[in-house]
């Protein structure tokens, strides 16, 4: 199985069955047995050109005879491989990136779409550099530039105004660097980032958060066997910071009510010492063993899981905590970088989110004993899951008021926008219950 055929079959596997990339990429890569050059080439093709979607498909409307919907599926996805290693990947010869599309339409397509697929391909070959693109600054000019949807670039624009929506939608076409957080219970930062520039790995300290490291842009997670040993775990700075908004303390009840994969969990019980008791929830048992096994790793020995669904009400824990964390469900608007199926999500089924977000936090409110904190964040970036939860939240709670202590920036809220910062994006309320 060669690289590009893999990388065809699993956008197939992602567009017609809706598989999330990063899982079907893994799986991928361990079915074939992909290392090494192999490995990365497989892994730019699979997520540059999910990534890429909206301006390929712009480009090959362009050069096609037929309109994009009327392409079939698989020849279609035949094509955007293609089109995306002429436009964006400029170590591969155009030649060889037409040639191998042609060979795929040949084996995986009816007979007569080799040359279909060879004359789009050489003419957007032959005419990169002359693509005539949409009105720049208009939607169209920032959805095909960026590869965002126009929906979503409206909605940016409506609510962080042009400037700031520029800086936004630029920054999710970055290639997004590993963080890792710092296992406090078995060493410290300086200490690990040693070990790791003696290994020959390079690294950061993260500006915001005191624990964290993010590696060289070229060091492969794998590499990194302080991780296996339990000395860290992958979480961005965003998300640390989260998990110390919280402000956990040894000997604490700590209910984490969304807590999948458990990062957060980790660092709210390193915050404690490994001393209290930290429930970890999830829906799911299959996603809780992660919790488990990654607990383990770490020797936390405080965290005890359950399948829960967070908007159901626990009457045994009502009034007992000393504080919760309801990280829920949301769009991931702010990790499209490193998630780009979630470019294509409908603004129809982003919109049912709040009202679920709502109902988590609203059941949430309900274990946080006198003088306890809630924590309410998402790693999106949309006002209606954000602030206007929050507003809402409020107004019906008045037992509970905003909270500054330990938030970042000092505010009872924080937006983290990668733009600006070099993190996911990011929203955190803290509220106290008085």
């Amino acid at each position: 199985m060669n690289v590009r055929e893999a990388a065809l079959l699993s956008l197939v596997r992602c567009a017609e069955d809706g598989k999330y990339s990063n899982l079907e990429v893994d799986s991928a890569i361990r079915k074939y047995g992909f290392s090494g050059n192999d490995r990365a080439f497989f892994t730019a093709l699979v997520y540059g050109t999910i990534e890429k979607r909206i301006t390929l498909d712009y480009v090959i409307g362009q050069y096609a005879d037929r309109p994009i919907g009327k392409i079939e599926p698989k020849l279609l996805e035949i094509l955007r491989l293609g089109a995306y290693q002429i436009l964006f990947l400029d170590r591969i010869p155009d030649s060889a990136a037409c040639n191998e599309s042609v060979e795929l339409a040949k084996y995986y397509t009816h007979r007569g779409t080799s040359g279909f697929v060879n004359g789009v391909l050489r003419r957007i070959a032959r005419e990169k550099q002359r693509i005539v693109w949409p009105e720049e600054g208009s939607l169209a000019g920032y959805s095909v530039r960026y590869a965002c949807p126009e929906w979503l670039c409206e909605m940016w624009l409506s609510m962080y105004g042009r400037e700031k929506t520029e800086a936004l939608i630029g920054s999710i076409n970055r290639n997004p660097r590993i963080t890792l957080r710092v296992n406090t219970l078995k060493t410290e930062r300086a200490a690990l980032a040693a070990r790791l520039e003696a290994e020959g790995i390079s690294c950061t300290p993260t500006a915001l958060s005191p624990y964290g490291l993010i590696l060289d842009e070229y060091t492969p997670i794998g590499q990194v066997t302080a991780v296996a040993e339990g000395l860290c775990f992958v979480q961005d700075e965003a998300s640390q910071l989260c998990a110390a908004a919280v402000g956990a303390r040894a000997g604490e009840l700590v209910i984490d009510t969304c807590a999948c994969p458990g990062g957060k969990s980790f660092g709210m019980a390193m915050a404690m010492e490994n001393r209290g008791s930290l429930l970890s929830f999830d829906l799911h048992e299959s996603k809780l063993s992660l919790v488990r096994k990654g607990a383990e790793r770490l020797g936390i020995g405080i965290i005890s899981t359950a399948v829960g669904n967070g908007s159901k009400r626990r009457e045994e824990l009502v009034g007992r905590a000393d504080r919760v964390l309801c990280d829920v469900p949301c769009s991931g608007l702010g990790v499209i970088a490193k998630k780009p199926d979630l470019r294509h999500k409908s603004p129809e089924e982003i919109g049912r989110l709040p009202e679920i977000q709502y109902a988590i936090l609203d059941n949430a409110a309900a274990y946080v004993k006198e003088n306890g904190v809630l924590l309410y964040s998402t790693c999106t970036l949309n006002d209606r899951e954000n602030g206007e939860v929050r507003t809402r939240f409020l107004s019906s709670h008045p037992e509970f008021r905003p909270e500054r202590e330990g938030m970042p920036f000092g505010e009872s809220e924080a937006t983290l926008f990668p733009s600006e910062l070099g993190t996911d994006g990011f929203y955190m309320a803290k509220f106290r219950r008085v």
